[in-house]
Parts: C-alpha cells; sequence; structure tokens
C-alpha cells in the first residue's frame, strides 16, 4: 500500500481517501463492492485505472464485469454502470463465484466495528428493541466467510461509536467471532486484511486483532486511540500515509467528477486539505 509522490499540487482528504482504499487492491485480483459504497466503488475504478489494470471488477448492484462508466452516478443501482462491460452476472452466479472462493477481494464497512474486523450493519442496540435499525448484509454474511481477503472502511471513527469492543449484531464475519475463529468455524476466506479510516490506515495481526500501521499527517496516535472503544495494538514503526501521485489524483477526478464519494463524509472531513511541493 505505498505510492510515490510526484507532484507538486494539493488535494482534498476524501481524495486522498479513496487513494488509500484503491491502493489495498492487487493487480489480478478479482474485487467487488456491495450497495451503496461510494467510496469503495470509486476506489475499484481508480486502481483499475491506475495500478491494477488486469484487476476483474464486479460492481456491487449491476454485477457487471470490468463496465467503462462515464462517471459514478450517485447510486449504484444505475444503468450507467454496466456501460461497456464485458460481461453482466447473474445475482447467482456472482453468490456462487464468491461461495467457490473465486473473489479475491471484498470491500465492507460498518455502522460498528470489532478489533477482529466484525462488522454491523443490521442494528444499533438490542436486536429485539434497536435503537437504530441500519439496512442490513444483502448476503454479505455468507460470502464474508469465503472471500479471499476483506478490505474494511469506515468514515465515522472518530465520532467514537463506530470502532467498538463488541457489535451489537455481527452481520459479515471477522477473524474471531463469540462462536470461534475462521479455522474453528471452517471459513476458507482470509478475512479482514485492511481497514482505512478518517484516522489511519490498519492491518491485522497474526491473531487477527486490528492494528495501527499509518497516520494521516493530521491526526496522532492519541487521536486515534482516543476514538477507538478497544484496547488499539500500535505498530512499533507506524508510518504517515504516502501522498497520492498526479496518475491517482486525476483518475480520481475523472472517475467521480460528481463527487459522489463526498456523501460519505462528515463535512469537517471535507474540509481537510493538503498539499506537497517537489
Amino acid at each position: 500500500m505505498s505510492g510515490t509522490a510526484d507532484l507538486s499540487t494539493s488535494w482534498t482528504f476524501d481524495e486522498w481517501f479513496v487513494v488509500a482504499l484503491a491502493r489495498t487492491i492487487q493487480d489480478r485480483e478479482v474485487v467487488f463492492h456491495g450497495f451503496g459504497s461510494p467510496c469503495a466503488q470509486v476506489a475499484m475504478h481508480v486502481a483499475r485505472r491506475t495500478h491494477a489494470p488486469n484487476m476483474l471488477l464486479i460492481e456491487g448492484a449491476m454485477y457487471a464485469v470490468n463496465p467503462d462508466p462515464p462517471f459514478i452516478p450517485p447510486t449504484s443501482n444505475d444503468a450507467s454502470l454496466k456501460r461497456g462491460a464485458a460481461y453482466s452476472m447473474r445475482f447467482e452466479e456472482f453468490f456462487d463465484a464468491a461461495c467457490r472462493g473465486d473473489v479475491d477481494r471484498m470491500f465492507l464497512s460498518g455502522g460498528q466495528i470489532d478489533r477482529y474486523g466484525n462488522t454491523n450493519v443490521t442494528a444499533v442496540g438490542p436486536l429485539e428493541k434497536p435503537k437504530v435499525k441500519l439496512g442490513g448484509g444483502g448476503g454479505g454474511c455468507n460470502i464474508s466467510a469465503t472471500i479471499g481477503s476483506l478490505t474494511l472502511w469506515t468514515t465515522r471513527h472518530r465520532s467514537g461509536r463506530t470502532l467498538v469492543e463488541s457489535c451489537d449484531f455481527i452481520t459479515d464475519i471477522g477473524h474471531v467471532t463469540p462462536a470461534g475463529d475462521r479455522e474453528v468455524l471452517g471459513y476458507t476466506g482470509g478475512g479482514p486484511q485492511w481497514l482505512v479510516s478518517e484516522l489511519g490506515i490498519f492491518d491485522y495481526d497474526e491473531s487477527g486483532i486490528m492494528r495501527l500501521r499509518q497516520l494521516w499527517p493530521d491526526v496522532t496516535v492519541d487521536d486515534v486511540l482516543a476514538a477507538t472503544g478497544f484496547g488499539l495494538v500500535v505498530a512499533d514503526d507506524v508510518g504517515s500515509v504516502d501522498p497520492p501521485t498526479s496518475e491517482e489524483l486525476r483518475a480520481v477526478r475523472e472517475v467521480d467528477p460528481l463527487g459522489v464519494r463526498r456523501s460519505e463524509f462528515d463535512p469537517a472531513e471535507l474540509d481537510r486539505s493538503f498539499s506537497v511541493s517537489a
């Protein structure tokens, strides 16, 4: 997950965030995002236009394979996302492929995320009488168990309510659940590999526990610890996120001229801007 700064320009945090998500994708991977995931959606197209030209991109709601949309629309259920596609999968075709282990990476987010990468997009509070009813997983639980690697993301880390000690409900599977770890449960997928938040970038150690690896330049370790609802593991060599390259920034701006990615962020996060001089 690195990029080389080769520009003298400025950029906004939302642009840098999707670049960081894109960098979690490896070339030749089969990659999928779910419904209502603008940051992940933009990131996948950015990766395909930059460092991962041979990836196989599957659009979330349309199941279109390697489309070339003129822009990212405000909804993921839009016919423009099928333009130029090599193939349009049927719903059951995709889920069969994911269960076979033929999908290398999926992007997942959640209203709650615990230290093991379990996510909750079902309900906050007691299930029988929740405080907030969320949209649900749409089949994510099944395929999170079998997909090769998961990239998690959240733009609400700073709230203190997203990275929590335990999820009120586990919708999508991380490395360890109350019923056991992936080996005990017989899950074939690799589980969460990365988590990108507006405060930092995290990986998962050999025990499947989230670990802070990189910080944005306007964030401190103390900021991250204060917003995290569990004892966070901090790597010995925490570094700074590499700035976006001119190629990456150009891809973001070409793919998402409407700024659909910005809808995921609190207004205060959209005020963050950065620059670098050659």
